[in-house]
């Protein structure tokens, strides 16, 4: 199998100048691997790379769907896929980059890819749950025994995602786990960026500020309206909405919360999920870790991983 190289590392580390610098001097084309970045008009808030980034090296899997679709990481993976074996073909290396640790395990590992949420059919399970409880736990017995055998009687969401599947899926949850798990026939190398918490958590709060200074807000005021524009149900139910950055402007621009609490909200958000991140790629196997603690230059991060990349990729 040919290689591919994933770059992968918590928000805010410096992946993505990086990543520019190391991908033109390793004939490299960039797939980015975030969950958010393939929605268009979400370019602050999910720190795309820059015009001029995206012009030096070709970049793909940014901005391939509406914020008001759904997108699943089965889909990602395929269409990810078809670039990564068009990128082989020509000889030029498939440089993965990001930090949705999902997109990474669905590559990678594989994962099996069922039906998309249903939130109106979620919310008639839900309310079925409340006029009598552990009515869904048992129609999950019958319907997939396996399922049920895995899950607890008390873990509600994981019951009603099992039911959805029976219900809107071609078959159960555990055929499905069975049958969709392969992963792509490529032979992954993987590098890690990592840097001191306090560190990473100052620069994390210093890039909340430059997108607000930027313009966050005013994107996510756009984003909305359109979104409301073309989608007729609840916008809770919408995916692009739940990034960090955009559900706590939403809040704000619908009066529940200041600005200046937004923004709290946002730092706290964005903290947290670099430590998620971290969790999540600690059951990733193989991932040689970069520390790169002290050094805020893109090139300097770039030198040292290209050292490292072509010793791996021998």
């Amino acid at each position: 199998m040919k290689k591919a190289l994933i770059l992968l590392g918590p928000t805010g580390s410096g992946k993505t100048s990086a990543s520019v610098l190391l991908a033109g001097r390793l004939r490299a084309e960039i797939i980015s691997a975030d969950s958010m970045q393939i929605y268009r008009m979400m370019d602050i808030g999910t720190a795309k790379p820059t015009p001029a980034e995206r012009r030096e090296i070709r970049h793909h899997m940014i901005d391939i769907a509406d914020p008001w679709e759904s997108y699943s990481a089965g889909r990602y993976v395929e269409e990810a896929g078809r670039i990564i074996a068009g990128l082989q073909a020509r000889d030029i290396l498939p440089l993965i980059v990001g930090g949705t640790g999902l997109y990474v395990k669905a590559m990678t590992r594989g994962i099996f890819d069922g039906p998309a949420a249903d939130w109106a059919l979620r919310k008639e399970l839900m309310d079925l749950e409340l006029r009598e409880p552990g009515i869904l736990f048992r129609k999950l017995a019958d319907a997939d025994p396996g399922a049920s055998g895995r899950i607890g009687p008390n873990d509600l969401r994981r019951i009603i995602r099992s039911l959805e599947v029976c219900i809107k899926g071609e078959s159960t949850m555990s055929m499905m786990q069975a049958e969709h798990t392969e992963k792509l026939p490529v032979e992954f190398v993987k590098i890690g960026l990592t840097r001191d918490r306090p560190e990473l958590y100052s620069m994390i709060d210093r890039r909340v500020e430059r997108m607000m200074a930027g313009g966050l807000p005013e994107e996510v005021n756009t984003v909305l309206t359109e979104i409301r524009r073309r989608h007729t149900g609840p916008v809770s139910g919408i995916s692009a909405l739940q990034a960090i950055g955009y559900k706590e402007l939403v809040r704000h621009i619908e009066g529940e919360i200041s600005l200046d609490e937004a923004v709290e909200l946002i730092k706290k958000g964005s903290r947290n999920y670099a430590k998620r991140q971290f969790t999540w790629f600690r059951k990733e196997e193989g991932i040689h870790w970069v520390d790169v603690t002290g050094t805020l230059d893109a090139e300097a991060i770039a030198a040292r991983l290209l050292g490292l990349t072509e010793t791996l990729l021998q």
